[in-house]
C-alpha cells in the first residue's frame, strides 16, 4: 500500500474512530436508536457515491469506498478468495446477488480478477433510488440492479449471495438472514460484519462529515446467534477477521466475515 493511500486511510480512520464519531450506545429497540440518530440525506449520499464511482468507471480513480476515492485498490482478500473459490467450484462461472451492494463498489473493486472467468453475472439488490441510478449510469452486460432478491431470482439463475457491511443496518437482521437461507443459495458469503460473543446490541453509528453527515442505528451481532441461523441448512466453510476494525464505545472490534455452502 502506498504511503499516500495509507495516510489517507489513517486520516479517515482517526476521524471515524475518535470522539464523537464511531459506534456508541446500547438501545433497547431500533426505534429508540432512531430517535437518538440524526438520520441521513439519502439523495446526498447517493450523489456522492455516484460521482465517485463514475470516476472509477472512467478510469480517473481506481477504487471507491463509502464515496471516498483512492488511487490504489484496498482489496478485501478473504472475500475475494471466497469468490474465486466459488468460481472454481462452478467451473469458472460466478453468478451472484450482491445484497446492499450500492452502485457496484465491490464489482469494480474486484473487476480485474473477474475478467478472466468464463461467465460473470453480478446482480445488485438495493434501495429503489440506488437501483434507478445504477440502471442509468452503471448497468452493463455483467452488472445488473434489482430492488429485491425475489425480483432478481425471478429472471436469473443465481448460485451465490454475498453481503458486505449491510446486514447490521437492517432493523430485523435475523429475519433477513432467515429469508436469505430460505432461497437456498448454494453459497452465501458475508464480509465486514461487526460481531462478538456478547449479547446482540443496537448502537448508533456516527459517520465523520468528510465522508458524509449521518448517524443511524447499527447492530453489533452475537456470533453464536448469527451462526446458529445457518446450522440446519449450511456448512461453514470459513470464518475470518476482515481488514478493518471499528471502535464500540472506544473499544476495538474487528469486523468479521463468513463463507457458507448449502448442505
Amino acid at each position: 500500500m502506498s504511503k499516500k493511500m495509507l495516510s489517507k486511510l489513517q486520516k479517515v480512520k482517526l476521524k471515524l474512530f475518535g470522539n464523537p464519531w464511531g459506534w456508541k450506545g446500547n438501545y433497547a429497540t431500533w426505534a429508540e436508536a432512531q430517535q437518538q440518530a440524526s438520520g441521513y440525506d439519502d439523495d446526498a449520499i447517493l450523489n456522492k457515491v455516484k460521482d465517485a464511482l463514475l470516476k472509477v468507471k472512467s478510469g480517473e480513480a481506481v477504487y471507491e469506498r463509502d464515496s471516498v476515492l483512492f488511487n490504489e485498490i484496498d482489496y478485501s482478500w478473504p472475500l475475494l478468495s471466497a469468490l474465486m473459490w466459488i468460481a472454481a467450484q462452478e467451473k469458472g462461472n460466478l453468478s451472484l446477488i450482491d445484497f446492499g451492494g450500492s452502485l457496484g463498489s465491490s464489482y469494480f473493486q474486484n473487476k480485474a480478477f473477474l475478467k478472466d472467468l468464463n461467465e460473470v453475472a453480478w446482480n445488485i439488490v438495493e434501495q429503489e433510488k440506488f437501483v434507478r441510478c445504477g440502471k442509468q449510469y452503471f448497468e452493463s452486460e455483467h452488472l445488473k440492479f434489482y430492488e429485491s432478491i425475489d425480483a432478481c431470482v425471478k429472471f436469473n439463475s443465481v448460485s451465490t449471495l454475498i453481503s458486505s457491511s449491510t446486514i447490521q443496518y437492517i432493523e430485523k437482521p435475523f429475519d433477513m438472514l432467515d429469508s436469505m437461507i430460505k432461497h437456498k443459495f448454494k453459497y452465501i458469503a458475508f464480509d465486514l460484519i461487526p460481531i462478538w460473543n456478547k449479547p446482540n446490541r443496537i448502537t448508533v453509528q456516527t459517520v465523520p462529515p468528510n465522508i458524509y453527515e449521518a448517524s443511524y442505528p447499527c447492530w453489533i451481532l452475537n456470533e453464536n446467534d448469527f451462526l446458529n441461523r445457518f446450522d440446519q441448512s449450511y456448512t461453514l466453510i470459513s470464518s475470518f477477521k476482515a481488514a478493518h476494525t471499528i471502535y464500540v464505545d472506544g473499544n476495538p472490534l474487528p469486523y468479521k466475515g463468513y463463507l457458507f455452502k448449502l448442505k
